[in-house]
């Protein structure tokens, strides 16, 4: 399949050759379990753990013991939910955005269903459908998405968690930090959050693998029972590990966290290359069918097409060897605010070139007139 064009990387990054051999060396000449042996071979594999720990560390400026391994973002925005719950057993007011992904805010829903939660609220978005940080309301958790995956703009995080916590200094901050963490450096420290959360297949590692920030891990307790994470057990007591260890029950998706390291690495040295956003939407926007949602300078390039419905275009362009994504992206409330149920989003990564580009314009070109 050498000929396809792959225009969805904000679903999926493909992986680098690098991440592949790093997992496919692992398991042939170097896996075992972590945590749990004393020869040599389980002691590299804690070695191999605790550099790609820190390496995630050192990406978004955490410390060690802030970073806990998931199994992917929706798994991580899930737990934080729980691991809050753990602490209060009831909150007031969640505030949400249209921005958010299903799996940021569906879990928040569920818990007003359930009388957990008495009421959600929502942070205004401006003329441009980004967050107006002062619009924020005074609520006890706040979820942010940092970019959005149908607009694909970067959100000012900073600002609207200072003025979230000028309305209330003890506001939980939860960020979800997947598809803006493909494009822009992260600062945990700066931005002041107390969660966040983050994808590896988002950024060309394996799936199955997530990163889970938590600022003050001494503050809570897991969510999750079972080996590696206590240090003694008694019949009617359990003393936990420190963190991470702590949140980190059960056996750890080990191949998947040798090659997050490694494609952490690619990502910083082949960022995707946003002028072809750019070019594609200078093209695009020539026909008069096409609508343009996402802005010139976004990181994607969404639009829906006059009389043509999203399906039916993906399929067209399916059929001329071209991936890209179309639907609501599981953030159905962006979509509603546009006015649509369902958009196109073109997206790229390092290996997208400029003739990727122009045979994707030249297919459009023959579907829309």
């Amino acid at each position: 399949m050498k000929d396809v064009v792959y225009f969805d990387a904000a679903a999926s990054f493909l992986k680098p050759e690098s991440v592949i051999a790093a997992q496919v060396d692992f398991l042939r000449r170097g896996y075992a379990n972590a945590g749990r042996g004393v020869c040599a071979r389980a002691g590299a594999v804690d070695d191999m753990v605790a550099r790609s720990r820190r390496r995630v560390a050192d990406f978004i400026n955490a410390d060690i013991a802030q970073v806990v391994f998931t199994s992917n973002a929706t798994d991580g925005l899930n737990r934080i939910v729980n691991i809050i719950l753990n602490r209060f057993d009831k909150i007031s007011t969640v505030a949400v955005s249209d921005l958010d992904h299903h799996s940021a805010r569906l879990p928040w829903v569920e818990l007003v269903a359930r009388g957990k939660i008495r009421k959600i609220e929502k942070c205004e978005l401006d003329e441009n459908f980004n967050i107006n940080p002062n619009s924020v309301p005074k609520s006890d958790v706040l979820i942010i998405t940092a970019m959005s995956n149908v607009l694909g703009v970067a959100q000012d995080v900073s600002a609207i968690i200072r003025i979230a916590r000028r309305k209330n200094p003890n506001v939980i901050t939860v960020v979800d930090a997947t598809q803006y963490i493909v494009h822009n450096n992260i600062d945990v420290k700066k931005w002041d959050c107390d969660f966040l959360v983050a994808s590896g297949h988002k950024i060309g590692a394996d799936t199955g693998v997530g990163i889970l920030y938590i600022r003050d891990t001494d503050k809570y307790m897991p969510d999750k029972f079972g080996g590696g994470m206590v240090m003694r057990v008694d019949d009617d007591e359990i003393v936990l590990n420190k963190s991470p260890d702590k949140f980190e029950a059960g056996t750890l998706p080990l191949t998947q966290i040798c090659g997050l390291s490694v494609a952490i690495d690619e990502l910083e040295s082949h960022r995707p290359d946003l002028n072809l956003i750019k070019y594609m939407y200078d093209e695009l926007k020539k026909n008069p069918r096409i609508k343009m949602l996402s802005s010139r300078d976004a990181a994607l390039l969404t639009f829906v097409i006059d009389g043509m419905h999203p399906l039916d275009f993906g399929a067209y362009v399916g059929a001329n060897d071209i991936c890209l994504r179309v639907g609501n992206m599981c953030a159905s409330w962006i979509c509603r605010a546009l006015g649509f149920d369902g958009v196109i989003r073109v997206s790229v990564g390092p290996w997208n070139t400029i003739a990727d580009a122009d045979k994707f314009i030249s297919v459009v070109k023959k579907i829309v007139k």
